[in-house]
C-alpha cells in the first residue's frame, strides 16, 4: 500500500537523477566552474529557484556522483574478491579499487577533498558521510580476517579500519593536490597499508 508522499518522494528521487545526468553533461562540456546551477536547472528544464529545493550546491552534485562511482568500485571489487585471501592482500586490492575510482574523475576527487575545509557546509558532512561508508566496508573485511585468526586477537574491527581508511587518505590528498604522481600516489597507500597492518596483524 502506497503512502500518501510516495509519488512525490518518487518524483524528487527522479528530478535528482535528472539533475545529476545534467551537471555531469555539463561539466563535461564547461568544466566544473563554467557548470552554474542556473546553467544546470535551465538544461533540466527547471526554474533556476526550483533546483534548490533537491540541491544546494554544484558541490552536492559532484557527492551524488562520486556516490555512485564509489558504489560502482565496490561492485567491482566484491565481484573480484576471494575471501580465502589474506587480509592484508584484500585490503590492499581494495585500496587499488578505490584509487582506480579517484583517479577516474581526478577533478571531482579534489573538489570533494577540498570541501573538508569547510566543515560546516551541508557538504562537507555528505563527503564525510562517504568515508563512513568506505570504513564500513573496511571493517567488513576486517571482520573477516578476525574470524580467520588472520589478525591480532581481540582487535578493535572499526577502530582499525579507521586507522586504515585515515592513513591511506592522506596520499590520496597529496595526489589530488598535485604533490604526488598516480605511480608514487599508489606506492604511498600500499607502504599505509603495511606500516598498519604490522600493527595489527596476528602476533
Amino acid at each position: 500500500m502506497l503512502r500518501d508522499d510516495d509519488g512525490r518522494l518518487l518524483r524528487g528521487r527522479r528530478t535528482r537523477v535528472k539533475l545529476r545526468d545534467v551537471a555531469r553533461a555539463l561539466i563535461g562540456e564547461r568544466g566544473f566552474d563554467g557548470a552554474t546551477l542556473r546553467a544546470i536547472a535551465e538544461r533540466a528544464g527547471m526554474g533556476a529557484s526550483s533546483i534548490y529545493r533537491h540541491v544546494r550546491s554544484k558541490e552536492e552534485l559532484l557527492v551524488w556522483e562520486l556516490s555512485d562511482l564509489q558504489d560502482e568500485a565496490w561492485t567491482r571489487f566484491r565481484r573480484e574478491d576471494d575471501r580465502k585471501r589474506p587480509t592484508r592482500e584484500r585490503v590492499l586490492r581494495f585500496a587499488e579499487h578505490q584509487f582506480e575510482l579517484l583517479a577516474s574523475r581526478s577533478d571531482f576527487t579534489t573538489i570533494a577533498l577540498r570541501a573538508l575545509t569547510f566543515p560546516e557546509e551541508r557538504v562537507a558532512r555528505q563527503v564525510l558521510q562517504l568515508h563512513d561508508r568506505t570504513i564500513g566496508l573496511l571493517a567488513e573485511i576486517l571482520m573477516t580476517g578476525r574470524k580467520q585468526n588472520d589478525l591480532a586477537q581481540g582487535l578493535d574491527v572499526l577502530a582499525a579500519a579507521r586507522v586504515l581508511f585515515f592513513a591511506t587518505l592522506g596520499p590520496r590528498t597529496d595526489w589530488a593536490n598535485g604533490q604526488l604522481d598516480e605511480a608514487g600516489c599508489r606506492r604511498a597507500v600500499a607502504r599505509a597499508v603495511e606500516l598498519v597492518f604490522d600493527g595489527i596483524g596476528p602476533r
